[in-house]
């Protein structure tokens, strides 16, 4: 190793899922299959693109009073990112300073440990059991700061409000941050409980429901207080992190709930429809709440299936992990879509590759 390697920060970093630029059956990183809001594609065209020349609002004023006035809550409730990753990355750095461990689930985003790492933040992973459902009172004890997904990924499995709020409650004096990236498929959801609990953070996203991942929003909705703190962090970071186009397009999205409501009706409806499916075909499945199915076969190895699936040009998601290397994750697409899914594993069951 050369002696300026030795002060270089090192992280094992995070692999996002497979962006193949061919045309694909792409199932495996949770994407919306339906277009964004048609007032997105028309914001889109009517940009004024002289605007571009010039910085983009620091605050985020437009697309943060549209969400306040979406959830009913104030603008300084409300703190907007590039995609909540990094607003979770940011969570991470501003209020996760303990020297006591953070919490968060020992399957769940791989990308926790990464921050973590990262940012140099002790953490421990709390084993979900048997059922793959997190255990709540592994979140009493004490901690720097806790982090769960809800639903969680990649098993798709939601906790009702109640759950969540014995785990805010139990824990005044740190940050619980919920992650709520699916939550528009799944019930209620932790925003509900913000007013009630000064330690609460809600994170969700526009790359799910909204079907925006490529134009990368997220947001944060809390008190005034832990915003303030955000915000203060971002400046000291990133002053310029939402870019024009992404403000405008995502205040149009914001504005169409007719729009945003029947997108996530479609996909409910698609994956109720696709779980019965796949049961006939003799999987099991988790009792997925999100916009995609975890789901396993007794008789077929899923990585020789996941690698069959992507020879023949449907991409599903495989991690080959502890407890989990039998089970694939499977993004609902359109119903056309899933068609071509289940007639290539009727094809592939039938042929006999047990």
């Amino acid at each position: 190793m050369r002696a300026f390697e030795k002060n270089i920060r090192k992280v094992e970093p995070y692999v996002p899922g497979e962006q193949p630029q061919n045309k694909v059956i792409k199932l495996n990183t949770n994407e919306n299959p339906y277009p964004p809001s048609p007032k997105v594609a028309e914001a889109i065209e009517k940009m004024d693109t002289d605007r571009l020349r010039l910085y983009p609002d620091p605050t985020c004023a437009p697309l943060v009073e549209a969400l306040a006035e979406f959830y009913h809550v104030n603008p300084n409730q409300v703190f907007a990112g590039v995609g909540s990753d990094d607003v979770l990355s940011m969570c991470f750095l501003t209020f996760f300073n303990s020297e006591k461990p953070i919490l968060f689930p020992d399957i769940t985003y791989s990308f926790y440990k990464v921050w973590a790492e990262l940012y140099r933040i002790p953490y421990e992973c709390q084993k979900l059991d048997d059922s793959f459902r997190i255990v709540k009172e592994d979140y009493y004890k004490e901690n720097g700061g806790i982090i769960f997904p809800n639903p969680n990924a990649p098993t798709a499995i939601y906790e009702n409000l109640d759950f969540v709020e014995d785990i805010v409650r139990a824990n005044p004096d740190v940050i619980v941050i919920v992650d709520e990236a699916y939550i528009d498929f799944a019930g209620r959801s932790a925003l509900e409980l913000i007013d009630r609990y000064e330690n609460l953070i809600v994170v969700q996203t526009f790359s799910k429901a909204r079907s925006m991942a490529g134009m990368r929003i997220g947001y944060a909705v809390s008190n005034p207080v832990l915003i303030k703190y955000l915000n203060d962090a971002k400046y000291s970071f990133n002053s310029y992190t939402m870019n024009q186009a992404a403000l405008v397009c995502g205040v149009e999205a914001v504005k169409d709930k007719e729009y945003f409501e029947e997108g996530v009706r479609k996909i409910i409806e698609t994956r109720e429809w696709a779980k019965e499916r796949l049961a006939e075909l003799g999987f099991s499945c988790l009792d997925s709440s999100a916009n995609f199915i975890f789901a396993r076969h007794p008789r077929y190895d899923a990585k020789e299936l996941f690698e069959a699936l992507k020879a023949n040009g449907i991409y599903v998601r495989y991690w080959g992990s502890a407890r989990i290397e039998q089970y694939m994750r499977i993004t609902v697409g359109t119903r056309e879509e899933m068609e071509a899914l289940f007639a290539f594993l009727e094809k592939y069951i039938r042929s006999g590759n047990a």
